[in-house]
């Protein structure tokens, strides 16, 4: 062994370590998180009912409701989201809806269409195209936010299907706690047995829903803003700058920019919206890429902000970095394994204590994954999956997680080999199941 390598080996071993320390403690936190969970659901739990059986006012001093449903070449499911909204639960004349559409396709004549179809049946309905996409879904929520003086605005991506009393459930949370800058439901799925996938995607949604969100909401953490199915009131979204474009998750961006400002949020687990789950693995990968890119925008924005606020106690910065870095669990796992790789190659006796920490890192992050998975899944599904089922479900996520990180090494070497390009939001295309 050269004099190079044998002051290189132990340094990337140490690297190595670091990657499989830090990797332990990403996934613990998921762990920790099911702990919480147990310890608070029962008040939790209790709390939500109470919030949901807060009394409204009389119809004629209901406040009015904006509903906004974005869209972007969604083709026909655009009439069933529109559609779906219409037959919401509030007053007619105090309920307006937006159909925000930025199409290049045949779906900005169907917008237009059941905009008119609704007009004609007595329903505010509007079709706000834009030629110019400009910050994207964030862009128009932005602009259309303009368009109207009221106060509330409920968002449903065009492929969720609000229950008719969504709006009578959630707003009475405003009337129980008025300060809320929103009300988020939880989702459910319109397609959840279509394949392998979305079963997968169906057990990893309920454990964030079911464990990461309601535990958050219960124990005071930040509450991120899943971009769908919920109520921000407009106070709220000004105190926090208002919707912005330049991240590719404008919820995340536009939840801790609002935290920071004092507010806080509510999460419901017993108000379920069914929407639909990407069914080939190409868009769901991408999917995924999009939204761990926009935790690092969002994270490398607020890191700074939330470390010199003084109004933020050191419990909650350190609950708000966690979630945060969250996302760098891909890189610290490229990091770690070229690492590991690259030190066994130049030192053969490391090899044994590398293989080692490898095997202990994996068997922790599998226990906690699947702890994790299946507390989340009990929980929301009221009822434990067959182990076999499950089974083969984990294995189906952890195939999804290694082809996560080989997407992710690839997208990385691209942009390092092209130049830069601008932020580009990359939506999720619906087949209208």
């Amino acid at each position: 062994m050269t004099v190079l390598a044998s002051i290189l080996a132990p340094i990337l071993a140490a690297v190595f370590g670091a990657c499989c320390v830090l990797l332990a403690a990403f996934i613990g936190s998921l762990l920790y998180m099911v702990l919480l969970h147990h310890r608070l659901k029962s008040a939790g739990l209790a709390r939500e009912r109470a919030l949901l059986a807060t009394p409204l006012p009389p119809d004629d001093r209901l406040p009015h409701v904006v509903v906004q449903i974005p869209s972007f070449n969604e083709g026909p499911v655009v009439r069933r989201g529109v559609e779906a909204a219409a037959r919401l639960d509030w007053p007619r004349d105090k309920l307006h809806i937006q159909i925000l559409d930025d199409s290049t396709d045949e779906t900005a004549e169907i917008a237009r269409a059941v905009a008119a179809e609704l007009r004609a049946r007595g329903f505010d309905v509007v079709a706000l195209q834009r030629t110019d996409r400009s910050g994207y879904k964030g862009g128009a929520l932005h602009e259309a936010m303009q368009q109207t003086p009221h106060d509330y605005f409920a968002i449903f991506d065009v492929d969720y299907v609000p229950p008719r009393n969504f709006l009578r459930r959630c707003m009475a949370v405003f009337v129980a706690e008025p300060k809320a800058a929103f009300v988020q439901a939880r989702f459910d799925f319109l397609n959840p047995d279509e394949n392998a996938l979305t079963e997968m995607q169906m057990v990893t949604l309920d454990a964030h829903l079911g464990i990461e969100q309601a535990t958050r909401f219960w124990a005071g953490h930040p509450l991120p803003f899943n971009g769908t199915c919920g109520i921000w009131q407009r106070a709220a979204v000004e105190a926090g700058g208002g919707w912005k474009g330049d991240t590719v998750t404008e919820d995340l961006d536009l939840t801790y920019r609002g935290w920071v400002k004092g507010w806080r949020a509510v999460f419901l687990t017993t108000v379920a919206v069914p929407g639909e789950l990407p069914a080939d693995t190409q868009t769901w990968l991408r999917q995924q890429q999009r939204w761990q890119d926009g935790f690092r925008h969002v994270g490398l924005r607020m890191f700074p902000v939330i470390l010199k606020s003084p109004d933020i106690g050191l419990a909650a910065k350190g609950a708000a970095l966690l979630h945060l870095c969250m996302a760098l669990n891909q890189p610290v796992l490229l990091v770690g394994v070229v690492s590991g790789i690259l030190a066994g190659l130049l030192d053969t006796a490391l090899i044994p204590g590398l293989l080692t920490a490898f095997v202990v890192t994996v068997a922790w992050v599998i226990f906690c994954a699947t702890t994790f998975l299946r507390a989340g899944h009990n929980f929301i599904r009221h009822g434990e999956m067959p182990p076999g089922r499950f089974a083969v479900v984990l294995l189906r996520f952890v195939g999804g997680q290694v082809a996560m990180v080989t997407r992710s090494l690839w997208v990385h070497i691209r942009k390092a080999l092209a130049p830069p390009k601008p932020v580009v939001f990359d939506r999720t295309p619906k087949k209208g199941t």
